[in-house]
């Protein structure tokens, strides 16, 4: 690996032709290539461990949230909080509850006072299947927690960090800068 040249500013030196692709990628460190990878890496893991359930570790994660928004409310979660509550538009999610809702594990349930809302449930067979997953997700993430040692809590605060609307007002006020 060749010793990395004192740049300026990565995009200025590429648009300013002071360096080829090839040599900005070689220049650059870039987060998210790295966090991308990472999570392709720790989704296989969580994903191979539920696999006898049928279910993605994705799924597994909404099934989870559907239930910790419904925990201690009379209501079960709308679409909206949910969608916020996992970072995703509502397109997005609806596209991703669609096998959960064929499978039999949830249901869109249309709000009483407002027909355009919908609130996710699970159903008594989503919350079987969420409970023999979570103990198969259990054992895979406290071997995760193993091996990535004391690093395990630094690494969750840093993603938590990272998903915060504090971060990305921070990435919008700093763009803001710029231009």
């Amino acid at each position: 690996m060749g010793k990395k040249r004192s740049i300026g500013d990565p995009g200025d030196e590429l648009r300013a032709g002071r360096l080829t692709p090839p040599e900005l990628l070689a220049e650059l460190v870039c987060t998210n290539t790295a966090l991308r990878r990472a999570s392709r890496r720790l989704g296989q893991i969580y994903d191979d461990a539920v696999a006898p359930t049928g279910l993605k570790a994705t799924q597994v994660g909404l099934l989870t949230q559907i239930a910790a928004l419904h925990e201690g409310s009379h209501e079960w979660p709308t679409l909206l909080s949910l969608a916020e509550r996992v970072a995703v538009s509502i397109s997005a999610l609806t596209h991703a509850l669609r096998p959960l809702v064929r499978d039999g594990l949830i249901e869109l349930m249309p709000d009483e006072h407002d027909g355009r809302t919908k609130h996710a449930m699970l159903t008594t067979s989503g919350e079987q299947r969420l409970h023999e997953a979570l103990a198969l997700w259990a054992d895979a993430n406290q071997r995760v927690e193993v091996v990535l040692g004391p690093s395990a809590a630094a690494l969750r605060a840093l993603a938590d960090d990272v998903a915060s609307p504090e971060f990305l007002e921070a990435y919008e006020a700093r763009r803001m800068l710029r231009d």
